[in-house]
């Protein structure tokens, strides 16, 4: 039997931190069983250094990496997304397009590590990196083939309120 290669989109404003490295991650672990992307409301053009170099320094492939707008994925053409994750609150809080095929979407918000500045830089970017690595490994080991969308959903939503998730900017320690 023939496996689906599920589509996977990471959303944020703008797509340049936070969902290119859920899109990374994803696409590392998901042991060819998902295709990752990102994109972002409204994209600020560039991925962000630091995430890059985080990235890089650990290995991973980079090349292809950018930001966008998420009108990319809502256009005729365009992957089906099974699953759709925001990972900031800005996004989370924003009309979104029509997604084609229904979705299974929840929010997986995180702090902004590209909003630090200076020293404490490479940190923030570490510690999203370590946020989201669990919550795809908890995506990754969910019984993706026998579990329906609304029970998927629910194991969606609360290993988006693991370690490390934000509400309205507010981060639980």
């Amino acid at each position: 039997m023939t496996q689906h290669i599920k589509n996977v989109l990471f959303l944020c404003t703008g797509n340049s931190a936070r969902s290119i490295l859920g899109e990374a991650l994803l696409n590392r672990q998901g042991g060819g069983r998902f295709r990752a992307f990102s994109a972002g409301s409204f994209p600020k053009g560039d991925v962000h250094p630091a995430a890059l170099e985080l990235l890089g320094d650990l290995g991973f492939d980079t090349v292809g990496l950018r930001s966008k707008s998420w009108g990319e994925f809502s256009q005729p053409g365009a992957p089906k997304l099974d699953f759709i994750f925001t990972v900031c609150q800005g996004a989370a809080d924003e009309t979104c397009p029509i997604w084609p095929g229904n979705p299974v979407t929840a929010h997986w918000g995180i702090e902004d590590p590209a909003a630090v500045e200076g020293a404490g830089q490479r940190e923030a970017f570490e510690r999203a990196l370590h946020y989201l690595s669990n919550r795809v490994a908890q995506f990754l080991v969910l019984p993706h083939e026998s579990i329906d969308a609304m029970a998927m959903e629910r194991e969606l939503k609360e290993i988006g309120r693991g370690r490390g998730a934000t509400q309205a900017g507010e981060a639980n320690p």
